[in-house]
């Protein structure tokens, strides 16, 4: 069956997702979708999306059962001991190359961030916060970018994709605890992609699993 301008776009969509998110390298991205806008037919579509998840869709936390990770019992953040002193980066930027910014580093109240033909990472899980309002700009072309903020931080995007994604898988799945700082993602994607989710460290992960293990045990095989 004959493909519509529609169906190759939203396979197009389905590629930017998956560089934001680290799931296709950028060679292997600007290759399929090469072949996504030169596709005339089904067949010649599918294969280029078989082994990625649909746009929007949710990917489940390891051992969080058909529970999204944000809606559990989560371990207490200390806020406040995370929000202040100055800023160890304010920006980033890569050119045919790849930046990372992750671990227990401190977000600048406006950081920018700007990838051509690259990649990066910002990883927002251990990070401290000079201020209590920060901004954080991504602008991407025909690269990409990921954004990862724990369940606990409240975040507001506002991104804009031209020719390609600003995904916001962030939005309605978080919630805040009490002295988070407040972070807006924005920017734009120009024939690349954003991808901001939230996700657990591993360690959180690690004392989450072990907490149902002893709630299990305690419940004893008799109760319901």
């Amino acid at each position: 069956m004959r493909a519509s301008d529609a169906e190759r776009e939203r396979v197009a969509e389905t590629l930017r997702d998956a560089v934001a998110e680290g799931r296709l390298q950028m060679e292997e991205f600007e290759q399929r979708l090469e072949a996504a806008y030169k596709a005339r037919t089904h067949s010649e579509l599918e294969p280029l999306v078989r082994d990625l998840p649909a746009p929007g869709a949710a990917v489940a936390p390891v051992g969080s059962g058909s529970v999204p990770a944000a809606r559990t019992g989560s371990p207490a953040v200390n806020w406040a001991e995370r929000i202040g002193g100055p800023a160890t980066s304010r920006g980033a930027f890569a050119f045919w190359g790849g930046f990372g910014r992750k671990g227990t580093w401190t977000v600048g109240r406006i950081f920018t961030a700007f990838a051509m033909w690259g990649g990066g990472e910002i990883d927002l899980r251990e990070a401290r916060f000079e201020d209590r309002e920060v901004v954080i700009r991504c602008f991407t072309i025909m690269g990409g970018m990921q954004v990862t903020v724990p369940p606990e931080l409240d975040v507001q995007v506002t991104g804009i994709g031209i020719m390609g994604g600003f995904g916001d898988r962030a939005t309605g799945e978080g919630i805040p605890s009490p002295g988070s700082p407040r972070v807006r993602i924005t920017g734009f994607a120009l024939m690349g992609g954003v991808g901001v989710e939230r996700k657990r460290t591993k360690a959180q992960r690690q004392q989450l699993k072990a907490q149902e293990r002893s709630r299990q045990l305690k419940k004893g095989p008799g109760d319901a």
